[in-house]
């Protein structure tokens, strides 16, 4: 996969979801656009649930990376959203957080065929865990 989740930082509150954030990176040769995409969790054992598609999306150039925030950016009650110097922001705008414990996965599909994909692993330094192939 060319798109691929380098960072994922989980909100320190539920009610926080501002604060929860991911950094997405097109490793490819050609610009990726996110458009139409669906956003799909899921826990450990579980089947994916989907939350929305990603409209409009954003087009990510080789080597682009670019930060995603959980929240909506003028929800101040959803916390302050992070900036990264160098890096866009997208809003994904659930009313929920994404990440709810340690092994839940997130993917961005295409009719059912993943994009990008992670599992939250809180003892990883970056919160990615192990890439495992199917």
């Amino acid at each position: 996969m060319s798109l691929v989740f380098e960072e994922v930082h989980p909100a320190p509150d539920s009610k926080r979801i501002n604060e929860e954030w991911f950094v997405l990176a097109n490793t490819g040769a050609n610009a990726i656009s996110t458009a139409g995409l669906a956003v799909v969790i899921s826990r450990p054992g579980k089947r994916g649930s989907v939350l929305g598609q990603i409209d409009p999306g954003f087009v990510l150039q080789p080597g682009e990376r670019i930060l995603i925030v959980s929240g909506v950016p003028g929800k101040k009650s959803q916390g302050e959203p992070p900036t990264r110097e160098g890096l866009r922001t997208y809003h994904l705008f659930v009313r929920e957080g994404i990440l709810r414990g340690d092994g839940t996965t997130l993917r961005f599909a295409m009719n059912q065929v993943d994009v990008a994909r992670v599992t939250y692993d809180k003892s990883a330094p970056n919160g990615v865990g192990a890439v495992t192939k199917k």
